[in-house]
């Protein structure tokens, strides 16, 4: 197992094929035969991105019939009252259907790297930071809930994924579990 801190703007995947232009991959970073990502993170969000080469392993991590604990530290535009993070706490209604309940607390601002490029800063709307786990993995859920909620995301970084944490891992390294 590969514990990987992918940065923002880097593919969850070992080749970019089919686009005019070359986007940064896994392979600009990890030179092991045989690994693939247990799930994925979009190309804007950064963080915790396991790998392996055991395909029970890597469903196991990936599909969320297991549900997983997810938990992503998740910076806002505005500042959620606690109604709005009641909802998520109780699941909130998406397109592709209902999500389970999440785990949500408002923390400080985490001892992150600065974000290249930075997020964009407007003086006359706040922000905040959010720590929120999750049980499942559907395509940009993250994003999706607290957009559903009212309080876009301007930074995603998944922190942690069961056991494993991004801790002691800077952005662009790797090591194995």
């Amino acid at each position: 197992m590969i514990l990987f801190n992918k940065p923002y703007g880097v593919l969850s995947q070992f080749t970019d094929r089919g686009t005019a232009t070359t986007r940064m991959t896994l392979s600009n970073f990890i030179d092991v035969p045989g690994v693939y990502p247990a799930g994925r993170l979009d190309l804007d969000s950064e963080g915790l991105l396991l790998l392996t080469a055991d395909g029970g392993e890597q469903a196991r991590i990936a599909d969320p019939r297991f549900k997983i604990p997810k938990t992503y530290l998740v910076q806002v535009e505005g500042e959620p009252d606690e109604a709005s993070i009641a909802k998520l706490r109780q699941g909130v209604v998406l397109k592709d259907g209902p999500t389970l309940p999440a785990e949500i607390a408002r923390i400080a601002p985490p001892a992150l790297r600065p974000r290249d490029p930075p997020v964009r800063f407007r003086k006359s709307v706040p922000d905040c930071w959010i720590s929120l786990t999750i049980r499942e993995g559907r395509n940009r859920q993250v994003r999706r809930m607290t957009a559903a909620i009212g309080f876009p995301t301007l930074r995603l970084v998944r922190w942690r994924i069961g056991d494993w944490t991004l801790d002691g891992l800077e952005p662009g390294t790797w090591r194995k579990a």
